[in-house]
């Protein structure tokens, strides 16, 4: 009999974990969805992943053995509206569908670009543009998210009551989203930043990695969801060339490469001021460039996180990597052959030049 009395413990314990685990989720959930976290000022978001980090400590073995039993079968969760698969826990299809409504203002700046591919540091780049270098994220530790709205996912401010920012009152919307689905108007203004599709990859794996520890799929089950329609947003061929093909025929769309950022960023400066009508003195260039810099995004990042806290990003406590700009180097020489062959394949019929920008994609 003694065996059944350890047996009924043993699995009101498993019980009493998983709901726990339940529990937690919701909590966090409730805590870091949209302003819940991103309204908050900078101690009491501090203060927040304290409480994450402790309250999360129960729920990891039941987490890290869940991960061990659906390892081979884990994959990332998704969601379909219009043939354009989105993330189930960032968003949903009522938010795409929202989105693709919204009528832009001639007010709005749309920040687009596919996932992981400079979209925070273009935001921040439009964000001191307009203010001349005088932008206060950093000194007021106020989030960008909080007056950013992220016209497609659940977390950041509503479109609706995102500020206006800048000298010239200025609406900073981010998207993922493709061309089939972002809402356009002549009299908006769009930025779209493209990065090699491989380094792309490298810093999707490391951020997601960050974000769900272990209930990460294997880099290989990656590499085929990043080369198959059920990529985010649309795969890197087919967002990148929806977006050429409309900078190439509209004069309110700006095409901007990571790799120029990275090698020249004053030069990409002067495109994006020139493109958003901003003329800026020697002095405010200085300062806008200084602030978009990577070792002073780094060093602010608490005010430029990608995404809510979770209990992995919570105990890291960073958000941004390397800033490397050949991520693409980081990858196995077998991931990186495949992605490289499959988006040549996609692109055979694009009228985005690929090899112009990026050789081994020729």
């Amino acid at each position: 009999m003694m065996w059944l009395g350890a047996a009924a413990a043993v699995a009101l314990l498993c019980v009493a974990a998983v709901a726990y685990l339940v529990w937690y989720f919701r909590w966090e959930h409730r805590h870091t969805a949209g302003m819940a976290y991103y309204g908050l000022p900078l101690e009491r978001r501090r203060a927040l992943k304290r409480r994450i980090r402790w309250l999360s400590i129960p729920a990891k073995p039941t987490l890290y053995l869940l991960a061990i039993a659906t390892r081979g079968k884990s994959t990332m969760p998704g969601f379909e509206f219009e043939g354009v698969a989105g993330p189930r826990n960032a968003s949903s299809p009522e938010v795409f569908e929202r989105a693709k409504h919204y009528q832009p203002r001639p007010e709005d700046v749309f920040v687009a670009t596919q996932m992981r591919c400079g979209t925070t540091w273009m935001q921040q780049i439009v964000y001191e543009i307009v203010n001349g270098g005088a932008g206060d994220l950093g000194d007021s530790g106020r989030h960008l998210y909080a007056i950013s709205p992220w016209i497609d996912a659940i977390s950041s401010v509503s479109v609706t009551d995102a500020p206006l920012v800048g000298h010239r009152p200025t609406r900073i919307i981010k998207t993922h989203l493709p061309t089939s689905l972002c809402p356009f108007d002549p009299q908006a203004r769009y930025i779209y930043v493209a990065r090699h599709p491989v380094s792309c990859f490298a810093s999707i794996v490391d951020f997601n990695r960050s974000m769900v520890g272990p209930l990460l799929p294997p880099v290989d089950t990656l590499a085929d969801w990043y080369c198959s329609d059920k990529m985010y947003w649309l795969p890197w061929p087919k967002h990148v060339d929806g977006w050429w093909r409309w900078a190439d025929t509209r004069n309110n769309v700006l095409f901007v490469h990571f790799e120029d950022m990275k090698r020249d960023l004053g030069a990409v400066l002067d495109r994006v001021a020139d493109f958003l009508g901003c003329a800026l003195t020697p002095a405010e260039k200085a300062r806008v460039e200084a602030k978009c810099r990577f070792d002073y995004m780094k060093a602010h990042e608490e005010v430029f996180e990608m995404a809510p806290p979770t209990m992995f990003s919570a105990a890291s406590g960073e958000f941004m990597a390397s800033g490397k700009e050949a991520r693409h180097e980081d990858v196995t020489p077998a991931v990186r052959d495949r992605i490289l062959a499959y988006c040549r394949e996609s692109l055979k019929d694009s009228a985005y030049p690929s090899g112009r920008f990026y050789p081994d994609l020729d």
